[in-house]
């Protein structure tokens, strides 16, 4: 079966899961961005972002809807066969969310050096 891999240098983590939720704050304005990612084959498949307000650089896109106090789009990118994020200790840390809980990246992965990259992408389990 085919599970959520987390990479940093030489550290890894298996997460036995399909869907997530891939969650981080603007380090400027403060503001919550959040994307729901679906697993499918070997690929990482965004099908809906979120929000939670506007400010430099980030406004929603045209056609997306505001409920919940988010506003919700769907990105037009292709399925990818990974995703790099930055680990900083400049801003706060990326968060992963699945079965109704977030908790950071980072402590998937422990031992993280203070900047690193870390790369999600489909693993067999």
């Amino acid at each position: 079966m085919i599970s959520l891999c987390l990479t940093a240098g030489a550290l890894s983590a298996t997460l036995h899961i399909q869907a997530f939720t891939l969650a981080w704050m603007h380090s400027v304005e403060k503001i919550r961005w959040e994307e729901d990612w679906r697993i499918e084959g070997k690929n990482l498949h965004i099908v809906e972002a979120r929000v939670k307000g506007s400010g430099a650089g980030m406004e929603p896109p045209l056609g997306s809807v505001l409920y919940d106090g988010y506003w919700h789009y769907t990105p037009s990118i292709k399925p990818l066969s990974s995703v790099s994020l930055m680990h900083s200790p400049y801003t706060k840390g990326y968060e992963i969310c699945f079965d109704a809980t977030c908790k950071p990246l980072a402590d998937f992965l422990p031992g993280i050096a203070s900047t690193d990259s870390i790369v999600l992408h489909a693993c067999e389990r």
